[in-house]
């Protein structure tokens, strides 16, 4: 598996979590750890200018979505 084929599995995971769920995920919950750190990740890397497209874009999207829901309990 390459490292763009991980980075687009990690990402549908991540995309397809948030419009699951309706919430961010936490980084107190072990099974949603590799989420938060894909974000996590993914932000430091975004503002550091070193995101490249078509990954930005992507990235920017998966941003927006999580915006949404920056503020959801996840015990709602």
């Amino acid at each position: 598996m390459t490292q763009e084929e991980r980075w687009t599995t990690r990402y549908n995971e991540v995309r397809s979590f948030i419009e699951t769920n309706h919430r961010n995920p936490s980084k107190y919950a072990p099974e949603e750890k590799l989420l938060v750190h894909f974000l996590k990740r993914g932000r430091k890397l975004m503002n550091a200018g070193e995101l490249k497209e078509p990954r930005l874009g992507m990235f920017m999207e998966l941003m927006e979505l999580s915006e949404k829901y920056k503020r959801t309990n996840q015990y709602v």
